[in-house]
Parts: C-alpha cells; structure tokens; sequence
C-alpha cells in the first residue's frame, strides 16, 4: 500500500526526470543540433535576394526558352554570385537541359540546386572544418582587412577550443593599431585563455616569433594569430604577412596549419576580390564568412568556390561564439531552397 512517504520519493523522482528532459533539451541546442533549422532563419536575406527569386521566375514563366534563361542569368548575377560563376552554371545548365530534353521550368529548380551541391561539395571530405595534424601546438594564422571581423572570430575560435578544455594562446599580431590588440585582450579575458602581446607600433614578426616561443614552453594546444588589415600600402601588407609566415616556420616548419582569410558577406563581390589578392600573395587554406546572417550576398560563396577552388571553412552567423560554425554543404543549399522545397 502507498503512504505519504511513498507518494513524495514519487513525486521526487518525476521532479528529477523532468528536470533531466529540459536539461538534455537545452543541451541539444546549445551544442547546435538544430543548427540546420536555424541556417535556414539566418539565410533568410540570401535566400529572398536569390533563391525565392528564382522561384517567382519559374511561377510566372513555364516555357523553357532563351528569354527565362537570361532573366535567371540576371538573378545569379545580382546574387552576387559573379559573372564567371554565373557563365559557368549557365553553361552547366545548359548542357543539362540538352541531355535530359527539358522543356519546362519546373525541373529547372532541381538542376540548379544540384548544381550548386556539386560544385560546393568538390573536394568535400577536405573543405569541411578547420584540417588539423595530430601536433600541437596547431596554429592558426587570421588575414583580412579591417572590419570584417577577424579579431571576433579568433574570440570565438578561441572560446570553442578553450570549453573543449584545450590551452589557448591569442597573439595579437596586429600593432598597428592599438585598438586591436585591446579588443583580443577583451577577448582572452572572456574566454579564459592567454595573450601575447606587445606596445603598439612593435614588430609584428618579433611579437609572433616570441609568442610561438611561448606556447611552445607553455605546452599550448592552439595558437591564434591576428595580423594587421591595414598598412600604408598593400604591399607593405602582403610583405608583412609572408614575414609573418616565415617567422612561424623557423620555429615550426609545418606551420601555420591553417591560413584563413575572414571576408565580410555583406561586402559582395569586394569579398571575392580580396580573396584572390591574398590568395596570390600569401597564399591560403580556407575562409571565414563573417556576417552571413545580415546579408542578401551569401552567393558570394559559390563564386569563391568556383573561382579560387578555396573552402569555405567557418561560417558567421550572429553575435554569440557559437554562431561561429563549421561549414556544411548539404545544410547551406538546404536552407537556401527550403522555401521552394515546400513549394
């Protein structure tokens, strides 16, 4: 028989087992499995600039002719997509629509959304996520120009890797301006990890050189380096970074193991344009796309794909550290073509 006694260890565990489902609830988004949901929300300006116009072409043309292929033409372009990349899909789909004799416009929403995967995902198993060697410490080398943020995605980067318990070292590489290494300090602090650096207007390369030697003799797991955006010529600044890279590879000849480029989505077409400068002076790993939720100009990813052959590594999508996300081919179209999906 149930007594008082029985009833309350009852209603405790019931308590406990509840208290267990809003914990494990929240946990599950907090460690982004429903991200896929939540790209669809954040590439909502992307996708109304691009996609939905596609689809509100093909509602009011349903004959496959050479007058719908250049307005469809005309909305890759303003996508910020690019002219090459534009030349390049139209050419694709075009051979698409020969071989497979399509003559509605219906289909043609699934030929350019495969299209797009099939591109994206070249080199896939490569492309995704930051590619590491098994040695520490791992460096990371940050470019860009100023105010894209760069310092905010090494706070970020560095805030995921210190919650996965790992030692962190911020060098703050870039002193010409003192703003900057004040920000990564506000960051460091933020995020429980280390910082290296000097007086403003001090060598660059003498800063990394002496903060690599740290995390050496501290047994660092990552190193995050900003570098400057700006100097009183680009060349100073190209010149500037390949110093930078010959300084880490004096103390670490592998290194740095990923050279990322962090653009701004909103700069469109600009964006491409200072991906193949650094590209061709430095050379790359990877990008980061910063402020993608805020912006109509998301296809700026596939340009730089298609361009430059360079993954898109990491993706920006709001304020908080974990709105810094790896990025993910079959997620990104998905969320683009959702709408025509339910369509």
């Amino acid at each position: 028989m149930f007594n008082e006694t029985h009833l309350i260890i009852l209603s405790i565990i019931f308590l406990i087992l509840f208290l267990l489902i809003i914990f494990v609830f929240r946990k599950k988004r907090s460690t982004g499995e429903d991200k896929g949901s939540d790209l669809v929300i954040e590439l909502s300006k992307t996708r109304s600039g691009f996609v939905n116009r596609i689809g509100q072409l093909l509602k009011l043309r349903s004959q496959l002719n050479e007058e719908f292929l250049g307005d469809l033409e005309q909305i890759l372009i303003e996508a910020d997509i690019g002219y090459v990349t534009t030349s390049w899909l139209m050419n694709e789909l075009r051979i698409r629509i020969k071989e497979k004799k399509i003559t509605q416009t219906e289909n043609i929403r699934w030929e350019i959304e495969d299209l797009l995967r099939t591109l994206l995902r070249k080199d896939y198993q490569t492309d995704r996520g930051l590619n590491f060697p098994d040695t520490k410490p791992i460096v990371i080398l940050f470019t860009g120009v100023n105010g894209v943020g760069k310092t905010t995605t090494i706070g970020k980067l560095a805030k995921k890797f210190r919650d996965q318990s790992k030692k962190v070292l911020l060098i703050a590489g870039d002193t010409f301006r003192a703003a900057a290494g004040e920000q990564l300090a506000i960051w460091a602090e933020r995020s429980g990890v280390m910082i290296h650096k000097q007086k403003s207007g001090a060598d660059p390369s003498s800063v990394v050189y002496d903060g690599i030697n740290l995390a050496l003799n501290q047994g660092m797991d990552y190193v995050l380096i900003d570098t400057a955006g700006r100097q009183h010529t680009k060349v100073n600044l190209m010149k500037e970074l390949e110093k930078i890279k010959r300084t880490i590879k004096k103390l670490i000849p592998d290194a740095p193991h990923e050279t990322l480029l962090v653009l701004d989505a909103t700069t469109g077409q600009n964006a491409l344009t200072q991906a193949e400068r650094f590209q061709a002076a430095i050379g790359l790993s990877g990008i980061v796309i910063c402020k993608l939720d805020g912006s109509a100009k998301g296809g700026i990813i596939i340009g730089i794909k298609q361009r430059l052959e360079l993954p898109v590594k990491l993706i920006g999508v709001g304020e908080k550290p974990e709105d810094l996300r790896e990025f993910e081919v079959d997620k990104f179209v998905d969320a683009l073509f959702v709408d025509q999906k339910k369509g």
